[in-house]
């Protein structure tokens, strides 16, 4: 921190405190429909923090102030730094492009960025909804790139009907686009590098075609067929059920009707907890917070809980609240990741 930057923060605010932080919506309007970046700290589209004395406040701000607190000394560390993850709410009117994202290899390589990996968690779908992931049938990068020239790269792409609460992990690499009459919500790194393959030949809001990144598209795609794209969990009740455990990120859902304390503590992170069904209280475990010590994260929305203070309740508003939780595992071992690798396939 710069000595201009300890000059620009008052005293008293240096002393708080951090809690659990709300965010001003962040809404991108689409061509095919609209993008709610719940917490982002990607530069353009920073998260403003809404609540408590660092109202007002960009999130990639906050952090450059507090990394360790904030991140966790260990994701502070690794990431230089910067928040890793990205959390969305997308309503899907319209299909989206069939793209594909680099690894974080061939995104420093060719942006100097990291790349992305991304998981869905369906929360809305219409009857027969679909969306591609992965591919169904064999084909080569020649009969790709003839494919992507005459508009045909969709019949070998493996297309999934879909119901709320179904999972989907991306790794970089794997093709997929989701399709309209769907609503999920997506954890991916914190990145904004996306290869546009096909495009339904639609103009952009502009009335412009939109750009199509066919050349790095192919370095990047991983050609494989796997024998199940779908990311099998379980849904107990009034129970943290894990959904995935990669190294780029973790998640957890939990449905609960009554108070349910979580210490995440121990995994060196923050947390970012959505809201998938119902409104939810977050209160944290200790007190010294103040008045914010308590948060209520509405369905759709977002905090985010520094790793400092992820000791805290999730406490439903009414019956009952299905949340997710988003966070850096810094507690995996060599095995499990062996273990999740081959699960994610």
């Amino acid at each position: 921190m710069s000595g201009q930057e300890i000059q620009d923060v008052q005293t008293d605010r240096l002393d708080t405190k951090l809690y659990p932080l709300l965010f001003e919506p962040n809404r991108k309007t689409l061509v095919w429909g609209t993008e709610d970046w719940t917490v982002s700290a990607i530069p353009g589209s920073e998260s403003v923090v809404a609540n408590g004395p660092w109202a007002g406040t960009k999130l990639d701000r906050l952090i450059g102030l507090f990394p360790e607190a904030v991140l966790g000394a260990d994701v502070a560390q690794s990431t230089g730094g910067k928040m890793p993850l990205l959390m969305k709410i997308i309503d899907a009117h319209q299909d989206l492009s069939i793209q594909v994202h680099p690894d974080d290899e061939m995104a420093m390589r060719e942006h100097g960025k990291q790349g992305k990996s991304e998981m869905w968690y369906i929360l809305d779908a219409k009857p027969g909804a679909c969306l591609y992931a992965g591919f169904k049938d064999h084909i080569t990068p020649k009969e790709y790139s003839t494919m992507v020239t005459f508009g045909t790269i969709t019949q070998v792409l493996a297309r999934h009907e879909v119901n709320r609460g179904d999972v989907f992990y991306l790794p970089a690499g794997r093709v997929h686009a989701i399709c309209g009459g769907i609503r999920l919500a997506e954890i991916q790194q914190s990145s904004d590098v996306t290869y546009r393959i096909f495009d339904y030949n639609r103009p952009g809001i502009d009335g412009r075609p939109r750009e199509l990144h066919t050349d790095l598209a192919l370095q990047a795609i991983d050609f494989n067929v796997y024998p199940e794209y779908r990311t099998q969990h379980r849904q107990d009740f009034e129970k943290a059920n894990e959904i995935i455990n990669t190294p780029h990120f973790s998640a957890k859902v939990i449905e609960t009707g009554r108070p349910f304390h979580r210490d995440m503590i121990k995994y060196g992170s923050f947390i970012m907890v959505t809201s998938l069904e119902g409104d939810c209280i977050v209160r944290l475990s200790e007190s010294g917070h103040g008045k914010e010590q308590q948060v209520t994260v509405c369905e759709g929305s977002s905090c985010l809980i520094p790793a400092s203070a992820a000791n805290y309740y999730l406490i439903p508003v009414q019956s009952n609240a299905k949340v997710l939780e988003a966070f850096i595992n810094n507690r995996r071992s060599l095995g499990r990741q062996v273990i999740d690798f081959f699960h994610m396939a």
